[in-house]
């Protein structure tokens, strides 16, 4: 798995459970969601994602789109 498609499937997992936090438990859990697409979209304008420099730092090996 390459550092773009570990990202990628973390920005998913949170929105989808941030979701499910939100029917389930609270209405604010939507703030969660708002937060990860403010993030995707600063990261296609800037290419830094902090989410990317963690995974980075744990060992996962670089992609095309963060390095």
């Amino acid at each position: 798995m390459t550092l773009d498609s570990a990202v990628f499937r973390f920005a998913g997992v949170v929105v989808l459970a941030s979701l499910a936090l939100a029917h389930w438990v609270h209405p604010a859990w939507l703030y969660l969601t708002a937060f990860a697409g403010l993030n995707m979209l600063q990261a296609s304008f800037t290419g830094w994602c902090p989410a990317a420099t963690v995974l980075k730092k744990l060992g996962v090996r670089p992609g095309a789109s963060f390095d």
